[in-house]
């Protein structure tokens, strides 16, 4: 059976020197800034998943064991994202009756506390430094665990990858044998728990269309994309810019033929391919994607696309957008260099369609409030060295059972009742 990836923070694989000095440099701002929550609310709900309530200390203890990790973005949104979903996550581990037992803990904390060259006991002394509990450890790795169990048992023997697929993939990864595809794509907007399970069930209906008229009228009628007013028809794209749960999805079709539901940033995504080729360049292993964000008020309003417009013709680069916007905050303007399979979904598909110093304006961020001035600043690619047979069909394996896991993920999250009290 297939494995996928079981914790929602960052992948961790730093020196024990480096977890030291963050957690020193943790330490010096937690003494500048005092106790981050008083006695009497330490346990009061900051957000509320069906029946589960998450507390503002598990919310301190999350921040700061992230803060030890050194994820990117904003920390407390992380760290509220991910104690959300392991709360759907768990509950669905108890629907399925999923128990863990203590050894299965144990060496899923033994494996994390490797990656910096240590063992559980000293792993807890160093975080403990910076205040965060062992529970906390604990429950971070345990829920991984269990969604992982979760996963394996829903979707066992329903991930199978036939030699013929193997064989595919690897004739176009070996160098000199690159790919591109054409697609089309429907965007289905899901901002919200209504409009999610709206969503996932139109996504589904149209993973059947099995024609390239049908999928272009109903990207006319139904997609939020810009590229609906083209029958939802994208240019070519090389298959390796594309997010990975995309290529995953994509790589198996015949022309004509429609992915399963993808999540992405607000929205569900289905592509169709038209068409599939091989190219002399070589296919990337991996691909790094340095990209520029600024946020504009105003959403998709005419005054916010007048306004980007008039920045698109004065930034031939994202260091342009420095120049032209000087003393931005970094929530505003922002410039992220990441691997694809890191980017966020949405950015990395609008991203596919770019070349370097080209933008686009087709997203928001969630509720519409701001417009999104995406600009690409340049693509890297890491060339692949010999590839095995076995390696490659599992990680088609679990590029298919991440793609399963994140589309259940976003189903549970529409029939959740969810309060957020930290917007009160």
């Amino acid at each position: 059976m297939a494995d996928i990836q079981t914790g929602t923070g960052p992948r961790s694989h730093g020196s024990f020197r480096t977890l030291m000095a963050v957690v020193g440099a943790l330490l010096i701002t937690l003494s500048m800034l005092g106790s981050p929550a008083t006695a009497q609310n330490l346990f009061a709900p900051v957000k509320k998943i069906n029946d589960r309530v998450i507390t503002a200390y598990e919310l301190s203890q999350r921040i700061a064991f992230l803060t030890i990790l050194k994820a990117p973005g904003n920390i407390q949104e992380l760290a509220l994202e991910q104690l959300t979903n392991e709360a759907l996550q768990r509950q669905a581990a108890e629907i399925a009756e999923i128990e863990l037992t203590a050894e299965d803990v144990q060496t899923g904390m033994e494996e994390f506390a490797g990656r910096f060259n240590l063992d559980v006991a000293r792993f807890n002394q160093i975080i403990a430094q910076a205040g965060v509990a062992p529970e906390t450890f604990r429950d971070f790795v345990s829920g991984g665990l269990a969604w992982r169990q979760v996963v394996r048992t829903r979707w066992a023997g329903r991930v199978n990858v036939t030699e013929d697929e193997v064989q595919r993939q690897l004739s176009l990864t070996r160098p000199g044998a690159g790919v591109r595809v054409l697609l089309s794509e429907i965007i289905l907007p899901a901002r919200n728990p209504a409009e999610a399970q709206t969503a996932n069930v139109r996504a589904s209906e149209f993973s059947q269309i099995n024609t390239i008229g049908a999928f272009a009228n109903a990207a006319r009628q139904y997609s939020v994309a810009p590229s609906r007013g083209r029958s939802g028809r994208m240019n070519w794209i090389d298959l390796s810019d594309l997010p990975p749960a995309v290529a995953a999805n994509v790589l198996p079709l015949e022309p004509g033929s429609v992915t399963q539901p993808i999540p992405v940033r607000n929205g569900v995504a289905v592509f169709q391919l038209r068409a599939i080729e091989e190219v002399d360049t070589p296919q990337a292993k991996d691909v790094t994607i340095d990209y520029a964000t600024l946020l504009l008020p105003g959403g998709r309003s005419g005054a916010a696309l007048a306004e980007a417009a008039k920045i698109r013709a004065k930034a031939d680069t994202c260091d342009d957008l420095y120049g032209i916007l000087p003393g931005l905050p970094e929530d505003q303007l922002k410039r992220v260099s990441q691997p694809i399979s890191d980017v966020p979904a949405a950015y990395a598909v609008e991203l596919a369609k770019l070349d370097v110093g080209e933008v686009s304006t087709a997203l928001t961020t969630p509720q519409g409030g701001n417009l999104v001035f995406l600009m690409l600043c340049s693509r890297n690619r890491d060339l692949p060295e010999e590839v095995s047979l076995e390696d490659l069909k599992l990680r088609m394996q679990n590029q298919r059972l991440q793609s399963f896991a994140n589309a259940y993920l976003e189903e549970l999250r529409a029939a959740a009742y969810i309060e957020d009290y930290t917007n009160q």
